[in-house]
């Protein structure tokens, strides 16, 4: 067997691995990350207050405000990924995040944000994946709706 045809057959058997797995992995290692975080400021509160103001030091956000929002939204967004409910809604916050994190915080940390923004742009563009309620129930809805397309109009099936 040539070193060509070797590649090609691990190649072959990579595609076979499950993309329901990847998808879990994007969305429950970058929701603890959020979550944690949330957790932390709700933990210590006034010290999560004095890193707004002192640090972050967000423009046109007061910092209990800002880190109000923050907690709250680190707190609560990453369970929808966790569960895989409204997964691809429930990235938006957090790449919205990402993006003001990156821009006015930590821009130096951009190989942090651009793997965490990696990760939630898979499970916005290609959903939570099987392992998930959606993925337990969407397949059902989408038969039905390629069914209805009927035979001129083929849906794609759907990813693993």
């Amino acid at each position: 067997m040539s070193a060509r045809s070797s590649f090609l057959a691990a190649s072959a058997q990579l595609e076979r691995f499950p993309l329901s797995l990847i998808q879990l992995a994007a969305r429950v290692g970058v929701g603890a990350v959020f979550f944690r975080s949330g957790m932390l400021k709700y933990e210590s509160w006034e010290f999560a207050v004095r890193l707004f103001r002192d640090e972050y030091k967000l423009p046109f956000v007061d910092p209990e405000i800002a880190a109000r929002l923050a907690a709250a939204t680190e707190v609560t967004v990453p369970i929808f990924l966790f569960v895989g409910l409204a997964s691809r809604i429930a990235t938006l916050p957090l790449l919205a995040m990402i993006l003001v994190i990156q821009t006015l915080v930590y821009p130096n940390a951009w190989s942090d944000h651009l793997m965490w923004s990696s990760a939630l742009l898979l499970v916005l563009t290609r959903g939570p994946g099987v392992l998930s309620v959606v993925g337990r129930t969407g397949r059902k809805e989408r038969r039905v709706t390629c069914a209805a397309r009927g035979p001129s109009r083929p849906c794609t099936p759907p990813a693993d």
